[in-house]
């Protein structure tokens, strides 16, 4: 096994995506924000003091989407066709769960950009909530499925 984002002799180095195709690509990821069910009812009756706090980590998570190839230094900037970002709140965790789907056609995939999407939601979550709650954990993010380009699709186990 190699890793491509290192040449012969082990330098870092962006990888040459100019001879793919352009084709269809998609990924999900999904992480979760765990914090108390007294908080999540802050979070879900409307009343957190920086106010909406779903809604302002959804836009966050979108924005950090599309800033991935600023924040990690070998990814490329990609033209994004869309980005969902979904916060969803869960007293059995007790928390809130965040999905992102990113979409692009492009030469390479977006799987980078869905798990900085759900990474960029979670740290606007515990922003806004660390004044009420000191003991936020964001934990499980992971990629879930990605689609397109000459690896094909990939899901994650269940």
């Amino acid at each position: 096994m190699t890793l491509s984002h290192f040449d012969d002799a082990g330098q870092a180095h962006m990888v040459d995506v100019s001879a793919k195709a352009h084709t269809a690509r998609e990924a999900t990821a999904r992480g979760q924000v765990i914090i108390s069910l007294e908080t999540l009812d802050y979070v879900t009756s409307g009343t957190a003091k920086k106010g909406d706090v779903l809604g302002v980590a959804r836009l966050a998570g979108i924005m950090g989407a599309k800033k991935t190839s600023d924040l990690i230094p070998l990814c490329h900037p990609l033209p994004i066709t869309k980005v969902t970002v979904d916060l969803t709140p869960d007293p059995d965790l007790p928390g809130v769960t965040i999905t992102a789907t990113v979409k692009t056609n492009g030469q390479t995939g977006v799987e980078m950009e869905a798990l900085t999407a759900v990474n960029i939601a979670a740290l606007t979550v515990y922003d806004m909530l660390k004044a009420v709650e000191k003991g936020i954990v964001i934990s499980n993010i992971r990629l879930l499925m990605k689609d397109g380009g000459k690896s094909g699709r990939f899901e994650a186990p269940k």
